[in-house]
């Protein structure tokens, strides 16, 4: 397939800037779901829509949209509607050549400049036909521990592999590894009582907490293992009260799984310890959820192969990573699907200064252009 055109790479940018002005945050990706379901009707094909918004607490499920190739193949094209933040308006601007956030929001590159690219193949191949037959895959929730692609079924799917367009980083990364992913949460119930009057006979929820918080590990333990501790909410309104509860929300991934199981039983252990505390003695209710599981890809792999195949013919180094974030790829590979997460040239996701600059989002289009080439000959 040939390179985009001045007129593709234009209505590329355009339909970008149009869904990042759309806020999307998870659970709440109804209004750009139904922005790109008009744009793909426009082109003549059929949207399904599965029944993941019932499981994932959403407005809309997983969409799904097939293309017929000219050869036998099928290939999954995957990319996320949901971002983080909030529902505050969002103004994406040209500055130097790369698109940002006009205000102190996230621009939602993360993951619309994929969900953008994937409009403009269909665009083409709609009309021009494709040389492998194509799903379009755009999920919800995937900020949320990966949820839509979680509650998608499977045996909705034609293609046996597929591609992922998630890793925030330069053109020419290839996800190889990414990690398993623990959440935690600890409830600490101590005891109220009037803090000037009787402060002895309470107990601290917040105190607890905090000796907790002081001793847990955080931020990166080791090359492969990373801990961070989230959201503390606790107290009443009032000083004049000892706090009686306290939540301390956090996660924990690792690209090894002991690793992940020791630093979590460390975790789990200096909660108890700090419950037990007899200075800010507490109960404590505490949950661990395994929510998505790592993988591993050799470099041999045929999907690897043909990514690192497509991004030299673009005229881009290829280079495995391994990655600390997880992505759709992780739910899809634990479903029995092959797939490989690319990296968008997306920069600073999940921040105010989140970045995609024109060429980055052009160049993605003519990668998966070539990469769709390339699958067609086998």
């Amino acid at each position: 397939m040939r390179p985009a055109s001045e007129l593709e790479r234009r209505r590329l940018n355009e339909t970008f800037a149009a869904l990042c002005s759309i806020p999307s945050p998870s659970g709440r990706a109804g209004a750009v779901a139904a922005r790109v379901e008009r744009e793909l009707r426009a082109l003549g094909l059929q949207v399904e829509e599965d029944d993941a918004a019932a499981q994932v607490v959403g407005e809309r499920g997983n969409l799904l949209v097939r293309i017929p190739g000219r050869g036998e193949q099928t290939v999954l094209l995957c990319a996320h509607l949901d971002t983080v933040g909030g529902v505050e308006p969002i103004e994406p601007v040209l500055v130097d050549g790369g698109w940002e956030s006009a205000g102190e929001t996230i621009l939602g590159a993360d993951n619309k400049a994929a969900v953008a690219m994937l409009i403009e193949v269909a665009r083409r191949t709609a009309v021009e036909g494709s040389p492998v037959g194509l799903e379009l895959l755009f999920t919800v929730c995937e900020e949320r521990a990966l949820g839509g692609a979680k509650a998608l079924d499977p045996g909705r799917l034609r293609a046996p592999a597929g591609f992922v367009f998630d890793h925030a980083s330069p053109i020419g990364e290839i996800v190889i590894g990414s990690p398993s992913y623990v959440r935690w949460e600890a409830e600490l119930v101590g005891r109220a009582a009037h803090a000037g009057i009787r402060p002895e006979d309470g107990s601290s929820a917040i105190l607890a907490a905090a000796k907790a918080i002081a001793a847990l590990p955080s931020g990166r333990i080791d090359p492969q293992t990373t801990v961070n501790i989230a959201q503390v909410h606790g107290g009443q309104d009032g000083t004049n009260i000892v706090p009686e509860r306290c939540r301390i929300v956090g996660e924990a991934r690792s690209l090894a799984d002991d690793a992940l199981d020791g630093v979590v039983g460390e975790i789990v252990q200096q909660l108890h310890e700090a419950a037990n505390d007899p200075s800010c003695s507490c109960d404590l209710d505490l949950v661990v959820e395994r929510l998505f599981e790592g993988y591993r890809l050799r470099a041999s792999d045929p999907l690897v192969q043909a990514a690192e195949a497509a991004l030299g013919e673009c005229g881009y180094a290829p280079r495995r990573v391994l990655s600390g974030g997880g992505s759709d790829a992780n739910a899809l590979i634990a479903a029995g699907l092959p797939c490989v997460n690319l990296a968008n040239g997306t920069e600073r996701s999940h921040e105010s200064s989140e970045r995609v600059s024109q060429a980055a989002l052009e160049g993605m289009l003519d990668v998966t252009f070539a990469l769709l080439d390339l699958l067609g000959e086998g």
